[in-house]
Order: structure tokens, then sequence, then C-alpha cells
């Protein structure tokens, strides 16, 4: 796939020696979702204010399209759509008006038609009329969407799009991603959700302490480090494990056990374990099995690099 956005070296050094970025490589193709994942003061924010070009890199080259974010500031600009974290809107001005003026910044022409099929995906059309400061929260931030796409930019910047917003506002906003993927926009969000980057990325990024952890496909990423969980309903419950199965570092839950194990061996153990529960003399009454969760992989690497640090 084609390669729009290419960070190669990027460092952010600032006064008093402090590093928010550290040798940062990565590559976006064309068309694709990355969510990058990341703890607070991760450099998630950094990162995205210095490929965009609102940050200056200490070193390190940052191109979009082709085109040098330093040296060819404007027209890699031109290809950026940027939704902040902060809703920093116009309280007084109507929602259309606020869009047409951001357009006008990237001296696009007008184009009501676009701004209206724009507002429309962002179910923001009955509200063109309405001031800034009469709108609820989840909308000032569909605003913040709408204005990052007003001058048809290929590369969308959603940083912690959903934040404070209600569960059915988030699931529409994945709805309006999804469709702009459709269009070919290649969109980097970071989000605190983990849920979020699970339902709708393509790829992975972990980004903690200004280092890029790593960057994978989604399902690669969920298959290689993720484990499965073993639940084993009982008839008895049991309060303590008998003997028999002390070597298969199994936790009472309720009325069962669990047992995690790793799809990548060749070996699971879950034949043994289930002979074994039978010379326990334990009844089963269900068996059922769950892959960890994206959340799980995430808490796990952060802890690695902390533990590493």
């Amino acid at each position: 796939m084609t390669t729009i956005v290419d960070v190669c070296g990027l460092t952010k050094r600032y006064d008093g020696g402090f590093e928010a970025l550290k040798n940062v490589d990565l590559s976006i193709a064309q068309g694709e979702i990355i969510a990058l994942l990341g703890p607070n003061g991760a450099g998630k924010t950094t990162l995205i204010s210095t490929i965009c070009g609102i940050t200056r890199a200490t070193e390190g080259t940052v191109t979009i399209g082709g085109h040098d974010n330093v040296t060819e500031f404007r027209a890699a600009r031109n290809l950026v759509g940027l939704v902040p974290q902060e809703i920093n809107l116009e309280p007084f001005e109507k929602v259309i008006n606020t869009v047409r003026f951001s357009r006008g910044l990237f001296g696009k022409a007008p184009n009501d038609a676009y701004l209206e099929k724009v507002l429309r995906s962002l179910s923001l059309w009955d509200k063109k009329d309405s001031k800034i400061m009469e709108l609820s929260g989840g909308m000032k931030r569909r605003v913040l969407i709408a204005k990052a796409l007003s001058h048809e930019p290929r590369v969308l910047f959603l940083d912690e799009p959903t934040a404070g917003v209600d569960v059915e506002l988030r699931k529409d906003m994945w709805d309006v991603v999804a469709d702009l993927k459709k269009d070919g926009v290649t969109i980097i969000l970071t989000t605190h959700y983990i849920e979020e980057a699970e339902a709708i990325a393509d790829r992975i990024g972990v980004i903690a302490k200004g280092e890029i952890l790593l960057v994978e496909n989604k399902d690669d990423l969920m298959t290689r480090m993720g484990q499965k969980t073993l639940k084993v309903d009982l008839a008895t419950p049991v309060t303590t494990i008998p003997d028999v199965l002390k070597d298969y570092d199994l936790v009472i839950e309720g009325d069962g056990l669990l047992y995690s194990y790793d799809t990548k061996t060749d070996r699971t153990g879950i034949t043994g374990l289930l002979a074994d529960l039978q010379k326990a003399g334990l009844k089963m009454t269900d068996l059922q099995t769950r892959q960890s969760s994206l959340e799980e992989i995430f808490v796990s690497l952060v802890a690695q690099r902390e533990d590493a640090a």
C-alpha cells in the first residue's frame, strides 16, 4: 500500500533535557485507520502535534503525501485535518459559519454542498444555524470534526475524539470514521477507550515514555500476544485446588475454575486438564473459552516497558 505519512527518527527534546519523543519511526498507509494507545504523558499528543507541524521536532523528519512538513509546510498541512482534545470554539458563532471559516483558512473556494454533506454525516445539519454555546459537549466535538474535514483533507488526526461523549454518540462517531475510510481518508486516532481501537482500527500502535513499543495489525497482535482462558463450570464448587490439579495454575472463580493457555503452542494442556478433573472427582457442567482483550495486551506491554526502564 502507498505510504501517506512517513515519520523517521522523530525526537522532541525540551529545554532542560526532557525527551517527549525518542527516535520515533512510523509509516502510515493511505486509507488505513491506526490507533495510538498509551498512558497519560506517553507522548501521543506531542507526536500528533509534531506530525501536523504545530510543534517543531528537535531531530528527525516527517513527510505527508511526499511533502516535508517543515520545508513544504503549506502543501503538507493542506492534506491534514486535526481534531484536538480541547474544545476551543467561538461560542457566539453559528455552526455553519464556523465550518465555512475553517474551509476559507485553507484557501478553499466556497462549497456549501460539500459542507452540507459533512454536517449531515455528523448529524449536525439540523444544528447548522445554532450558536456553538447552545450545543451539548458531544455536539461541540462533532463540530470540531466538521471543521477538520472542511477543507477535504486526506489525512485526519483525531486526538481523543470521543472523550466525554456518551456511548451512543461514540458509536455514531465510529460509523463516521468507517465512512471516511471508505472515502479513502487516512485516520490516526489517539484514545483512552481501548474498545474504540479494538472496534475500528486496522493497526494498533502502543507508545510509552515517548517511544513506540510496537505497531502491528490488530488481528495479528491479538493472535500473537493474546492468551485464551478456559472456564470450567463445576456441579459442586471447590474452595481449594485438588493436589492432582496443582500443576495447571488454576484460579477459582465462582462455581468454577479458570485455566489460561497459549494458543501458539503445540500443546495447550486442555486434554490433560479434563482427564485430571475426572481423576479429582470433579463433575463439569459447562466449558467456555475467551480471548485476551486488547486492554489486557496493552496493560502488559506498558508494564513490561516500565519494568525495563
